[in-house]
């Protein structure tokens, strides 16, 4: 097992920080947590948002389904339209925002993402939710949470907190997504 737990080099000079393993475990522990705050999966919804944040989300279902034995609906949120920096990056692909059949109203919403920097996104996703329907409670699960937060914006559920500099990229490998691999890798900044 050396060979999870020790960062690997990657492509293009990035270091691995998390294997698939540490993945894997991050996910489980997520939700666990998620279960537990939450009393069970009664009135659970995971919104996945684009593009990783929707796998890592049917990801948590799936623990949840293993755990308790129950399908939480899971669904997907495109927060394109509702970011502030349109005008600096205009050519955003939208993806279709799904919600599941139960919708929102009255649920406890888990948004789902990989990474958490600058909390914009995250924003953008509440106000995209606003137009859903009424939560009874909205909260925040990420893969990875970097920080550098521009907003007041704190993750409930973390599945590793890497301090970084802003210089430097945290890139989320996924197998669903990126050809069969599961990793977080860092790039750039100072050595």
């Amino acid at each position: 097992m050396a060979s999870d737990q020790t960062p690997s080099p990657t492509p293009s000079g990035a270091r691995a920080v998390m294997s698939s393993g540490d993945v894997s475990r991050a996910l489980r522990r997520v939700a666990h947590e998620i279960l537990e705050r939450n009393k069970g999966p009664a009135d659970l919804v995971l919104l996945g948002i684009p593009s990783r944040g929707v796998p890592l989300a049917h990801r948590l279902a799936a623990v949840i389904a293993e755990v308790e034995g129950v399908s939480v609906p899971v669904g997907s949120l495109d927060v394109t339209m509702h970011r502030d920096d349109l005008r600096r990056q205009p050519t955003r692909t939208v993806t279709p925002t799904k919600i599941p059949a139960s919708g929102v109203d009255g649920k406890v919403v888990v948004l789902v993402d990989d990474v958490l920097y600058s909390g914009r996104t995250i924003r953008a996703a509440l106000e995209a939710l606003t137009e859903l329907g009424r939560p009874r409670a909205v909260r925040l699960a990420v893969l990875v949470d970097r920080g550098h937060r521009e907003l007041p914006i704190r993750a409930d559920h973390v599945g590793k907190n890497l301090p970084t500099s802003s210089a430097e990229r945290v890139q989320v490998v996924l197998a669903e997504s990126d050809g069969g691999l599961d990793e977080v890798r860092i790039s750039g900044g100072e050595r």
